[in-house]
């Protein structure tokens, strides 16, 4: 084993280097000295709670620290964010808990996207503290997590540790995630602001109640000393350091979109009878093309279920003479891809389906086109445009768009953002002009109730087209081409 000096707390650890944390050193060096030599124990021999290069060489390149990110950005992303702080502050996050469908039953661990976006670290139980010091170009990354322990890892799967924590994640103090009181007790009170999204209630006795819900001393000291700093969100500064996205982020939701939308293409070139054969062959061809899995719980919907926005039942029978309609997207690294495809079930569009299908087609199409900066436009201005187009198209199909029809017929939102969410930094403002390296949906839909009030040959029908996008100064970047559109090409398949 290798050893180091850390100037941070004048001590020396012993370290196993992964290629993250060697690449990563470069970028260090410029705000904290360290003096390394190689392992002489190699990383692939030691066992992680997450992969890494040297374990997983598949998966990851070297210096990457999740796939597609290097440690490196990882780093870059914790300095962009202390830039935004000011000076004698910190941001405080915590990782995801662990969610139980029932009893001992869990559902699969999904990080807390702030927390994964800064860190990388994909395990429960952990805190991370980036702190701004007095100096600008200063600031200190704690990583507090659970410690190695033979007996849990042997039922709960392996974890990283506390040394994990500084030479494969990078940083700068660590400690047991158990004693979280104590590790934040000088921590806070040596701090003038402190931003988090944590729940905290000055009233109460404890806070952050996922990690201190004891009484003990500790914890009513730190709770004390937190109700006498000022508390601040964070959502805001991280949704700006969020919202547009690196190279890497864009080629990590190319390739999600890429696989998404050859899945989507296969389906369409199958008979289907059941809603759930073609949500498990969604789920399989996403995992199969180099996907995680699902961004989400797809939308499978034949005839009038596709009129219902968020339909996850997926256990109805397809019928022949109808349309189904599709949701669905894969997951590659942390981030997502977002796709709707409506498509008829025995392969060929009836003259009515077809009509309806190329109005809703010819306002995505125009709809993307604008999703460049140099448009000068909002989502929220995207929206309006769609609005207006789809009032013109069915208008010419002898729909009464008179008043606010179109709001009954296109009940939602044209887009959101994406990224490592399906709705990506939530709560930021739709009405903001969109910039190159945002990333988003464009989804306009059109939903015909089975009533008198609409033609009859239109009635219960429920179409959506949904790409995932990437603005760009002049052109937008399509995520998502291989998933076809057509009404030729979606034929061509089944000829």
């Amino acid at each position: 084993m290798q050893s180091c000096v850390r100037s941070l707390n004048k001590c020396i650890r012993p370290v196993t280097r992964t290629s993250a944390s060697i690449a990563r050193q470069a970028h260090r060096s410029g705000f904290t000295e360290y003096n390394r030599s190689y392992a002489s124990v190699s990383a692939g021999e030691l066992r992680f709670g997450q992969p890494v290069h040297e374990t997983h060489p598949h998966l990851l390149e070297a210096g990457e620290l999740t796939p597609g990110i290097t440690a490196l950005e990882y780093a870059q992303r914790r300095s962009n964010l202390a830039a935004k702080l000011p000076k004698n502050s910190f941001a405080l996050l915590a990782a995801s808990e662990v969610k139980y469908r029932s009893g001992a039953v869990f559902y699969e661990f999904h990080q807390d996207s702030n927390f994964f976006y800064l860190t990388g670290f994909n395990e429960p139980e952990a805190v991370a503290v980036i702190g701004k010091g007095v100096a600008d170009d200063d600031h200190v990354f704690h990583l507090f997590v659970r410690p190695k322990d033979a007996k849990a890892e042997q039922w709960d799967g392996v974890r990283s540790g506390t040394q994990a924590a500084l030479d494969v994640f990078n940083a700068d103090e660590t400690g047991d995630i158990n004693q979280i009181s104590s590790l934040l007790s000088p921590i806070v009170s040596s701090a003038s602001k402190v931003y988090t999204d944590f729940p905290f209630e000055a009233k109460t006795k404890s806070f952050f109640s996922r990690f201190l819900q004891d009484r003990s001393p500790n914890a009513e000291s730190l709770s004390k000393v937190l109700q006498s700093t000022a508390v601040l969100p964070l959502k805001d500064i991280i949704n700006e350091i969020r919202n547009l996205k690196s190279d890497a982020e864009i080629a990590n939701m190319r390739k999600a979109g890429q696989a998404s939308g050859r899945a989507f293409t296969d389906a369409m070139r199958q008979a289907w009878t059941k809603e759930k054969d073609l949500a498990a062959y969604m789920e399989y061809k996403f995992r199969t093309n180099t996907c995680d899995g699902s961004a989400y719980i797809p939308v499978v919907a034949g005839g009038q279920n596709g009129s219902i926005i968020h339909y996850t039942q997926n256990d109805h029978l397809l019928k022949d003479d109808e349309l189904v309609l599709v949701d669905a997207g894969g997951e590659y690294g942390g981030y997502i891809t977002d796709i709707t495809r409506t498509w008829p079930v025995w392969g060929k569009f009836t003259a009515a389906q077809r009509d309806l299908y190329t109005a809703v087609l010819n306002t995505q199409r125009h709809c993307v086109s604008l999703c460049r900066a140099n448009a000068s436009l909002s989502l929220d201005g995207l929206h309006e445009i769609a609005e207006s187009h789809l009032k013109d198209q069915l208008g010419q199909l002898g729909f009464d768009m008179s008043g606010k029809g179109i709001e009954t017929l296109f009940p939602h939102h044209l887009s959101h953002y994406i990224g490592l969410d399906v709705h990506d930094t939530p709560g930021q403002s739709r009405k903001t002009l969109l910039q190159a390296r945002q990333c988003v949906t464009v989804e306009p839909g059109i939903y015909v109730p089975n009533t008198d009030a609409y033609p009859t040959h239109f009635r219960g029908m429920g179409i959506r087209i949904e790409d995932s996008v990437c603005v760009q100064e002049e052109h937008p970047f399509v995520l998502t081409t291989e998933a076809v559109k057509e009404v030729d090409d979606i034929e061509a398949l089944r000829s």
